[in-house]
């Protein structure tokens, strides 16, 4: 009787890891094999009002309203627009001094949902035709616009840019930034290989700004905006492009303090759309709407990191007790392994990649950290620096 439950036990839980690693796999292959064409050069040039919005970011948000009125775009089709949450009246003034519109917010509690809604109200009076949406530190490679604009001559009213790290500042940053890479591969480019929309990330981010302001006007009092949005857009069926040849270069986490404090965000958000979309989503597969029960089944997955954790201790308690199902469990560990080290760029593969991996350990404990803040983190949403969502 005893056997009968434990085999019953492993069954469950080999199944659960099962489905994980092999949509994993399916989409890294998906991915990998995939055929990265450009969209075709646009014949109209398009009006773009980019909105960078920022929460106590002093430290980074002047090098990025710079770096953004270089883009290589006819000056006269697109403004920059920063919303300023909580900056200081020195970085303010060099703000306004510069060719761009500052949009000075407060609120008691702030998100970034509530301060795109303000910079909308601000900037009604002139429409555009495309809003794109960066962090306080998202820097744009040149052509970025116009690859913008070439896919929304395609009738793409939603776009995702190729976001990736700006440098390595340490091994860890590094390691954030492959994490990155691999969810490009998977939730990106995978799945538009296969017919799907691009998963949104929260900044390199394009939108028909008439489709984002009715989207944005009931977003609620929640810091995972850009996930509710997502599923919005899914749920009515809209494709999301992948420009995945043009870049928002992004600065990535360097320390595992700020690594456990974003994860324990994410899964916050995580749970948040699980408990929200879980009934929903298997109405919508009923209704044919695949795409939109394929998001909600994201967020029954584990974090990358978290699953690799939950493989390996998998792994040893089967060696332990000489599980039945060992080999399998092994050549499971394998295909997870073979599927993120595939989705990580060969250019990547150096001595530093090497140092990255020896960060894992440490990536884990934030994990853990992080699931421990879970519920703190729920009662605390607060649009901080790398407040953006990801799988």
């Amino acid at each position: 009787m005893i056997h009968q439950i434990i085999t019953i036990f492993e069954t469950i839980i080999l199944a659960y890891l099962s489905i994980q690693v092999f949509y994993l796999l399916f989409f890294a292959l998906a991915g990998k094999f995939s055929n990265k064409k450009d969209f075709p050069k646009a014949q109209k040039l398009r009006k773009i009002r980019i909105f960078i919005p920022g929460y106590k970011e002093d430290a980074v948000i002047i090098a990025t309203a710079k770096d953004a009125i270089k883009q290589d775009y006819p000056k006269e089709l697109f403004e920059v627009v920063i919303i300023a949450d909580s900056f200081s009246e020195a970085t303010l003034s060099t703000l306004k001094s510069l060719p761009i519109k500052v949009v000075e917010v407060s609120f008691e509690k702030s998100t970034k949902g509530k301060a795109l809604q303000k910079a909308i109200e601000a900037t009604a009076i002139a429409p555009v035709d495309i809003v794109v949406i960066l962090d306080a530190d998202n820097h744009m490679t040149q052509g970025f616009l116009h690859a913008v604009n070439d896919a929304y001559e395609q009738g793409y009213q939603v776009i995702q840019g190729h976001r990736t790290a700006k440098d390595f500042k340490t091994p860890f940053a590094l390691l954030d930034a492959c994490t990155e890479e691999i969810n490009n591969n998977i939730f990106r480019r995978g799945h538009v290989a296969v017919g799907l929309p691009s998963a949104l990330i929260g900044s390199g981010m394009a939108f028909d700004w008439n489709l984002f302001v009715n989207y944005l006007k009931d977003i609620g009092d929640t810091s995972g905006e850009d996930k509710e949005l997502e599923f919005r857009i899914i749920r009515d069926k809209k494709d999301v492009a992948f420009l995945d040849k043009k870049y928002v270069l992004d600065e990535k986490v360097a320390k595992t303090d700020v690594f456990s404090q974003q994860r324990s965000r994410w899964l916050a958000m995580q749970v948040e759309f699980l408990e929200k979309y879980f009934i929903e989503g298997w109405f919508q597969l009923f209704k044919g709407n695949i795409a939109f029960f394929n998001k909600v089944f994201q967020t029954y997955l584990f974090p990358r990191v978290m699953l690799v954790a939950v493989m390996v201790l998998w792994l040893i308690v089967s060696f332990v007790f000489s599980s039945e199902r060992l080999n399998y469990s092994i050549g499971l560990f394998l295909a997870l392994a073979f599927s993120l080290l595939l989705s990580i760029p060969s250019k990547w593969y150096n001595k530093q990649l090497l140092m990255a991996f020896l960060q894992i350990p440490g990536a884990i404990i934030s994990m853990l950290k992080a699931m421990f803040k879970i519920g703190k983190a729920r009662k605390q949403f607060i649009h901080t620096p790398h407040g953006d969502s990801e799988h």
